[in-house]
């Protein structure tokens, strides 16, 4: 086995750190030009009960479930690869306030902008349950894959069970 030199993995680490940030601001910025984009004048509320009653009538319609599926799937992209960039981030409290914050300030942006949206906080609530999903299954899906994992005695090599490895029940935030 070749040993590597420390600062190619601090070279390789940052190059990944890089990477992924800069895949993140390009799904937000495809986020924003989603949401934000005009669609008319001004602004419509979106009364939570009638929507959440649009979608549960609708679901047979491809219009609601093409609305349905849009709204959770519009923050999966960026919440994973915030998991992927700071793995700290995939605990679901975490995810959820990170998740109701983005969609909020959606929301909120298309009530402040006269874009012509419909301003839902239903709407909100469901890109926060498509982040939430979507984070933890990059969360569940990278568990053990990080180079160094906190143990009780400090930062030990390998992936949990890995040979060499102190075995210990602490181990970093979000992993089990």
């Amino acid at each position: 086995m070749t040993a590597r030199h420390p600062s190619t993995d601090n070279r390789q680490g940052a190059g990944r750190t890089t990477a992924l940030t800069a895949a993140l601001a390009a799904a937000l910025a495809l986020v924003a030009v989603v949401t934000l984009l005009p669609t008319g004048q001004g602004w419509a509320w979106g009364s939570p009960l009638t929507e959440l009653r649009w979608y549960t009538s609708g679901l047979g319609s491809a219009d609601t479930l093409v609305q349905l599926a849009g709204n959770l799937a519009l923050l999966a992209v960026p919440a994973g690869l915030a998991v992927l960039r700071w793995p700290a981030l995939g605990t679901p409290g975490r995810l959820l306030g990170a998740g109701l914050a983005t969609g909020s300030s959606i929301e909120l942006l298309q009530r402040l902008l006269p874009l012509g949206r419909v301003v839902s906080p239903l709407d909100a609530l469901l890109n926060a349950t498509g982040a939430l999903v979507a984070g933890l299954l990059m969360a569940r899906l990278t568990i053990g894959t990080t180079p160094r994992t906190l143990s009780r005695e400090g930062l030990s090599a390998g992936p949990p069970g890995a040979p060499g490895r102190r075995s210990s029940r602490w181990t970093a935030p979000g992993r089990p």
